[in-house]
């Protein structure tokens, strides 16, 4: 995940650094891309997808992510509904690390842990807007932010930049880029979109199909810390590898999936197929690739009582998250794939979601 930085990086790292300024003046908003297939909305509170509307078997179209009616509903958000998470997603067990000999003390937000980059992670700061073309070929929007040496307790200065794509007729293509400039750090973004293919307001996902290409877990203790170890998914309610009814396997869970999986296929290879999710009632289906080593699968287990679009009120299991990902508390265990990015080197993180209808 991380490589060489290119010649069109450092254009956006200047471009970055002449552009991006204090973001608490930026203003919040809403912005749309639409290819004329299919349409989606974000806001620059947390670079988040706010909605995105597909076409069921029978033509009619339904939004399928899970959010809220206003910006502001998202400044008080504690679910991390459609944001881009970080500086390092998922959690760090003990809120703290030592890199290069320093130890760094994290704020610790979840039970003495660190979750998703803590109280003001940046799912909860205003991204600038760098770049909008709304229609017309390979619809795209492009959001930065800024993050300093210190930011919840992190060290040096961050540079992240996010790109959404509609890259063709259904697909919805995800990319982000992280450059420190200042000292070596932890990175890991993750995108924290919960998605339920029958439309938001269609009840659970637990009918629905899902199929998970990874042989392998990393067990957690009873804090969702990772223990260090990988293991199988063979003989477990985590084996995915065939399309799956979620709540088959799901009721031999305490309340549901909440797991890092380690994806199968080769190494180094740009994108992967991480899973595939099918839904029986409308025939809509999605596949996620990634180029990132892990995916954190999540069933809104501990939704209770949100109130979303149009009044409608979310309960557990109303939405699932496919978060690609590096390995949860990585810094603590050097068996895992490293999320330290130098001061030279860039972070990249490409996410591919096709969507398609069954006829």
């Amino acid at each position: 995940m991380m490589q060489k930085t290119s010649t069109v990086f450092y254009c956006f790292i200047i471009l970055l650094t002449l552009s991006v300024g204090a973001t608490k003046h930026e203003e919040i908003g809403i912005y749309e891309l639409n290819n004329g297939h299919f349409s989606v909305k974000f806001t620059n509170w947390g670079a988040a997808i706010i909605s995105i509307f597909l076409p069921d078997n029978n033509g009619v179209f339904s939004d399928v992510v899970l959010g809220y009616d206003s910006v502001k509903t998202y400044k008080n958000d504690s679910t991390y509904f459609g944001s881009v998470v970080g500086r390092v997603a998922n959690r760090i067990g003990g809120a703290q690390f030592t890199l290069n000999g320093t130890r760094y003390k994290l704020d610790a937000n979840e039970d003495g842990n660190m979750l998703h980059g803590g109280h003001r992670g940046f799912s909860d700061v205003v991204w600038k807007l760098i770049k909008h073309k709304k229609t017309g070929k390979s619809p795209h929007i492009t959001f930065a932010y800024h993050s300093f040496d210190g930011e919840e307790g992190f060290p040096g200065d961050l540079k992240v930049m996010v790109t959404y794509t509609l890259v063709s007729k259904f697909k919805l293509s995800v990319k982000m880029v992280a450059r420190p400039s200042t000292k070596a750090t932890p990175v890991n973004l993750a995108q924290h979109t919960y998605w339920n293919l029958g439309g938001h307001n269609s009840g659970d996902i637990l009918s629905q199909k899902i199929q998970i290409f990874a042989s392998h877990i990393t067990p957690t203790n009873d804090q969702l810390i990772p223990t260090g170890k990988i293991a199988p998914v063979k003989g477990t309610p985590y084996d995915l590898l065939k399309p799956t009814v979620i709540k088959s396997k799901i009721k031999d869970l305490p309340s549901g999936y909440d797991i890092n999986y380690v994806l199968d296929g080769e190494k180094g290879k740009e994108l992967k197929t991480v899973a595939i999710v099918w839904d029986p009632k409308s025939k809509r289906s999605m596949t996620l690739a990634t180029d990132a080593p892990g995916v954190q699968f999540y069933t809104g287990n501990y939704i209770k009582d949100v109130k979303g679009k149009r009044g409608y009120v979310y309960q557990a299991h109303a939405g699932l998250c496919l978060e690609t990902q590096g390995f949860p508390d990585a810094v603590n265990h050097p068996n895992f794939p490293s999320q330290i990015v130098n001061p030279g080197q860039t972070y990249n993180h490409h996410m591919l979601f096709t969507f398609s209808v069954d006829n």
